[in-house]
């Protein structure tokens, strides 16, 4: 027979928890994810006081507090700004699948961007992977994309990577 825990000692029950939920995007973030879903168009919203085009798109510029307006087409293409090898292996929060090893991962400026997204390269070598380098991205097909970044599967080298 186990004895009685005092009466101010803490309960504690083992469950795991799962709750279901959905949340809004937003104006800014709904449309942006809806093009890139429908028509694997990736676009930023231009500030009204600085000019600089913002990706992902959002009301209020970053860069100088100043109000967005204009929506502008940007990438596919574009280049890698800074980038690493991960070689540690973890679950990716997008998709909840043990991502393979290694992997690049850079921050990307999109063509027509003045701020950078940051994504996986298809590319996965050091010695392959260099800031400046020309990168596009490689898009899910129509009927697998969901409005969601991992609707672009990895930036894929415009230029193949030598073998040197």
């Amino acid at each position: 027979m186990s004895p009685t825990p005092p009466i101010d000692a803490a309960l504690r029950l083992e469950y795991v928890a799962d709750f279901e939920y959905s949340y809004a995007a937003g104006k800014f973030a709904s449309r942006f994810m809806d093009a890139l879903r429908t028509e694997a168009r990736l676009q930023g919203t231009r500030c009204d006081s600085c000019g600089k085009v913002l990706v992902p798109p959002r009301p209020v510029c970053g860069l100088c507090s100043g109000r967005t307006g204009e929506w502008v087409d940007v990438g596919p293409s574009g280049v890698i700004t800074g980038y690493t090898v991960v070689e540690v292996p973890f679950i990716d929060p997008m998709t909840g699948i043990k991502r393979p090893i290694p992997y690049g991962f850079a921050f990307v400026r999109l063509d027509g961007a003045d701020t950078n997204i940051y994504h996986f390269l298809e590319e996965s070598r050091h010695e392959k992977i260099s800031i400046g380098m020309r990168i596009t991205a490689v898009f899910k097909p129509a009927a697998e994309r969901d409005g969601t970044l991992a609707d672009i599967i990895h930036f894929r080298a415009e230029e193949p990577a030598s073998d040197e």
